[in-house]
């Protein structure tokens, strides 16, 4: 039988010509094909199919700056390296390091040497031992770079390729349509040795955009993935992907050359003989979000945007019921691709992507408690002219200090029934390192930093620490081991690989956030289940169906169950994982 699949050149060709329609494709196709794989480096014959094994339930992600961890005597990369090994070991098996390269603004996304580690960190040495460790995950920040870059430096001086690398446009150009993220003026002007220009700034006037249209642009993060790869990168993460192609007169957000451009990523790395991973960071709305997926041929992997919120608003109104509704109407990732679950990240939690899914009144609520235990709010501008909550400004582990009612004595089970909420969901579960460490809002970052985001990227001195977490009392010591604990547990159920069937499970009571997971092999069940709210819950127990004549048991207490037992009781914020066949 004759295999009819295009070869893998004729396959670029094709996406070149959606991108590029003016482009010789199969020229721009060879150049990319030397980008990606340059000196003839190996590539695999056929591409990858999409399958069920980039991943398994052992896969947990750990989300930190280099720095995140200081002591004034060591590199950074290297205090995180033994604290990876030290404390994480067997329970998280992948680490997302935020961008490690030099830069001027935005804590690292403000990139002005994509080739470079920030010496202030350590070098690629550093960042190689990792990846022996650990599961690398790096920044492609391919929407803008620094306004300080040796890049846009050239751009100013007429330099060919990057006089023509960045986006201009005319201020009396219908801009209003334009998507954005902040409330600074799209639009800066420049002096280039060709006369005033106005540059896009889609986030900040440091952080200026590229040009895609130029072909050299993609070229030249072709080749940056190849180097990150060569280092022992293999998850990479497209940062604000979704802002990367314009038009003037559009929202320039979404549009089909951006999808083209992912699918050829995705294309090239389907075809490299190491395992490569593409995670899209797109804070959108919920269908926006999930466009990423493609037909199977764009994301590996897209963040769960709306999880942070809804999460956040189940914890502190007592009921999980836009939590449960929206997972009930959220689809299964396709085929060889999986979601990223979390609760925080280095960012704010996200208010966009709860658009449609909590009510105008219970944002607000969750707005107003965030401000009543000492967070922040960040704005977006609106093409009316007007404002709009962007982003929550808080760790999560302060975010679970209050509720709609106010503060109780639920702080530390609250916190962990959010997390064990991630660990429960069809998905990768991703953990930002200042929710492992039951970090508190850093009020002195904010004010000596002069930006809200400070609040939730504390730098924490190792041997302090070290002192914490060797003290059983302190928060640091109680939520690290509880969720090393479970993390670990969980890696041994089949139920929870990340592709795992999930079904929302819609019992009567709102109280109760409940999911069944089963195993690709159907052997193993798992009903797990989440109290949200400060009160003992009764549920029937033959709303679960659990299987007769089979031995089953809460792998979080230990406790024994019978399939006929007529009720379970949940504690204020008790989780539980019921299964069949415990591993």
């Amino acid at each position: 039988m004759t295999d009819k699949t295009p070869p893998l050149s004729v396959k670029i060709a094709r996406l070149v010509q959606d991108i590029y329609p003016d482009q010789d494709a199969n020229v721009l196709a060879s150049l990319i094909v030397d980008a990606f794989w340059p000196a003839q480096a190996p590539r695999r014959k056929r591409g990858r199919a999409p399958g069920n094994n980039l991943w398994s339930q052992k896969d947990a992600l750990i989300i930190t700056y280099g720095n995140s961890i200081i002591d004034g005597a060591y590199k950074p990369l290297d205090l995180l390296h033994d604290f990876l090994l030290r404390y994480l070991n067997g329970a998280v098996n992948s680490v997302h390091i935020l961008p490690f390269f030099p830069f001027t603004s935005d804590d690292g996304f403000a990139v002005s040497d994509f080739r470079s580690v920030h010496p202030q960190l350590g070098d690629w040495p550093d960042i190689n031992r990792i990846a022996k460790d650990f599961s690398l995950m790096s920044d492609l920040v391919l929407n803008h770079v620094s306004s300080q870059s040796n890049w846009f430096n050239a751009y100013r001086q007429g330099q060919p390729p990057y006089d023509r690398f960045f986006f201009e446009a005319d201020p009396a150009d219908d801009l209003s349509m334009v998507v954005r993220p902040r409330t600074t003026p799209l639009l800066q002007e420049v002096e280039t040795t060709k006369g005033p220009r106005h540059v896009w700034c889609t986030f900040s006037h440091d952080q200026v955009d590229l040009d895609f249209r130029n072909p050299e642009v993609l070229l030249e993060f072709l080749r940056i993935i190849r180097l990150h790869v060569d280092n022992g990168v293999q998850i990479i993460r497209l940062d604000a992907v979704a802002f990367v192609w314009k038009v003037v007169g559009s929202p320039s957000v979404h549009l089909p050359q951006t999808h083209a451009i992912i699918k050829l990523m995705r294309l090239l790395c389907d075809h490299t003989p190491e395992k490569i991973i593409l995670l899209t960071e797109t804070n959108v709305p919920k269908g926006e979000n999930l466009s990423y997926f493609g037909n199977r041929d764009e994301a590996h992997a897209i963040y769960n945007f709306p999880l942070p919120p809804l999460i956040l608003h189940a914890m502190m109104s007592g009921s999980a019921q836009y939590l449960r509704k929206w997972q009930r109407a959220m689809p299964p990732a396709p085929l060889g691709c999986a979601y990223l679950n979390f609760t925080a990240s280095h960012d704010g939690i996200g208010m966009r992507p709860a658009e449609g899914l909590l009510p105008e009144g219970e944002k607000e609520k969750v707005i107003e408690t965030v401000r009543e235990l000492g967070g922040l709010v960040s704005m977006r501008a609106l093409p009316d002219g007007g404002q709009s909550p962007y982003e929550l400004n808080t760790t999560f582990y302060d975010a679970m200090s209050r509720t709609f009612k106010g503060t109780d004595d639920h702080h530390f089970d609250r916190f962990i029934c959010s997390q064990t909420i991630v660990m429960s969901l069809e998905g990768i579960p991703a953990f930002y390192i200042h929710s492992l460490l039951a970090t508190p809002n850093d009020h002195a970052g904010v004010e000596h930093r002069g930006m809200n985001r400070a609040i939730n990227r504390h730098r924490w001195n190792y041997p302090t620490l070290q002192s914490l977490l060797a003290d059983p009392a302190s928060p640091q010591a109680a939520v690290m081991t509880a969720l090393t604990d479970r993390l670990q547990l969980r890696a041994r159920q089949t139920a929870f690989h990340p592709n795992a069937t999930q079904f929302t499970v819609n019992l009567e009571d709102a109280r109760i956030f409940a999911l069944w997971r089963q195993s690709l092999d159907r052997r193993q069940s798992i009903f797990a289940l989440h109290n949200v709210s400060d009160e003992t819950v009764t549920i029937q127990g033959a709303a679960l169906n659990m299987i007769e004549d089979e031995t089953w048991i809460d792998l979080l207490s230990g406790e024994a169950l019978h399939p006929e037992i007529e009720t379970i009781s949940l504690a204020p914020y008790q989780c539980r994982w019921i299964t069949n066949h415990p591993s």
